[in-house]
């Protein structure tokens, strides 16, 4: 099997099945299957994919995992994979029709290549916002690194479009599951952690021709969505970090600062929304490293 692509879902039955429509017109002429991780649905779930799999002529399967967490799902579609690579594609995106041949062509280029991450292109529920700055667009997982198939250096391929090399996992370790999101909280790291354990062996590469496309939701689109999903980036940087007390330390002496750079810019929306974005994510630091000490 040249190909497992692995879809992690929780409660989107409808995202899901255009999700995995998007995988009837791929131009890829191996075989490959397709894993569908249930991480702990209520909707219809199951259903969408025993439907989807009574219509597709190559292998789906169900697999229905309790514990929640996107980790712990991450995890068990690397422990079930058959293919020689893992494609991941978040339940909310819709891949291309070269999306597979892309990731895989890039792979056999180069056997040090041990990850490949493409092109995530936002779709956006109604009008993107005029009011986001340049340097929150990562937030909404948007990612044009390249014109061309390169070396990724200095960033990291994003969760909604990548793919490892499964014969990594045979000594390397998976994706920690005390990082990465579980119901509702934004907690993150868990790809940037792995990416680098990865980085530090093997070769990290970018596809401009495998592209996805990632619906942003109308929920997340405001101003205050994306400040409580920086104060979460800033909790999973506190809980990767290695050097807890200097951060600790470090973003403690921050916060009068922060606050007294407030004051200047209080009828400059922008500027504003920029210094309120930092006191947010120095915010989660400090939360995250309370919470590794409870």
């Amino acid at each position: 099997m040249r190909a497992t692509v692995a879809i992690c879902t929780h409660n989107r039955a409808s995202d899901l099945q255009e999700a995995l429509l998007s995988l009837l017109h791929q131009r890829f002429g191996e075989p490959f299957e397709v894993l569908v991780v249930d991480n702990g649905s209520t909707d219809r779930t199951e259903q969408t994919v025993l439907d989807f799999q009574r219509s597709v002529s190559f292998p789906v399967r169900y697999l229905y995992e309790e514990r929640l967490g996107l980790s712990v799902a991450r995890n068990r579609a690397i422990r079930e994979a058959k293919g020689e690579y893992i494609l991941f594609l978040d339940d909310d995106a819709v891949a291309s029709g070269d999306w597979i041949g892309g990731i895989v062509s890039v792979f056999d280029g180069n056997p040090r290549i041990g990850c490949v991450g493409g092109k995530i292109e936002p779709a956006w529920d109604g009008e993107a916002p005029s009011w986001l700055p340049p340097e929150n667009r990562s937030l909404y997982t948007i990612l044009d690194y390249s014109d061309d198939i390169r070396e990724m250096r200095g960033a990291i391929p994003f969760g909604a479009n990548v793919a490892f090399r499964r014969s990594l996992f045979d000594s390397m370790a998976m994706f920690r599951e005390d990082l990465g999101r579980v119901g509702s909280n934004l907690l993150s790291s868990e790809e940037s952690e792995l990416i680098e354990r990865i980085r530090a062996e093997f070769l990290v590469y970018y596809t401009p021709h495998a592209s996805v496309l990632h619906k942003i939701h109308r929920s997340r689109m405001s101003r205050k969505w994306l400040l409580r999903r920086i104060y979460w980036q800033g909790v999973s940087k506190a809980v990767s970090s290695k050097s807890k007390s200097r951060l600790f330390a470090e973003s403690l002496l921050k916060v009068p600062t922060f606050v007294l750079l407030s004051i200047p810019v209080l009828y400059d929306r922008r500027r504003l929304f920029r210094n309120v974005s930092r006191i947010a994510y120095n915010n989660g630091l400090i939360s995250g490293i309370l919470k590794t000490y409870q």
